[in-house]
């Protein structure tokens, strides 16, 4: 007889993980440089984007692999 399979869950991919952290976040700077350059304050730019794109990247690894950290 044939057995009773369950599905197989999805892998969690660290280097994957990490790729979609540090690429959120980079252009998460980039755009706050872009802002920054607009409103005159590179730096400052910089600043608001790292603050708003490691939680940013944070969100966007967890909706990716929610079904294999649970």
């Amino acid at each position: 007889m044939l057995a009773v399979m369950e599905p197989s869950r999805p892998t969690f991919e660290p280097a994957g993980a990490g790729m979609l952290l540090s690429a959120t976040t980079a252009a998460s700077v980039g755009v706050g440089a872009l802002v920054g350059w607009a409103a005159g304050s590179v730096g400052y730019g910089i600043l608001g984007g790292a603050v708003v794109g490691v939680p940013a990247g944070i969100v966007a690894v967890y909706f990716r692999y929610r079904e294999s950290l649970s």
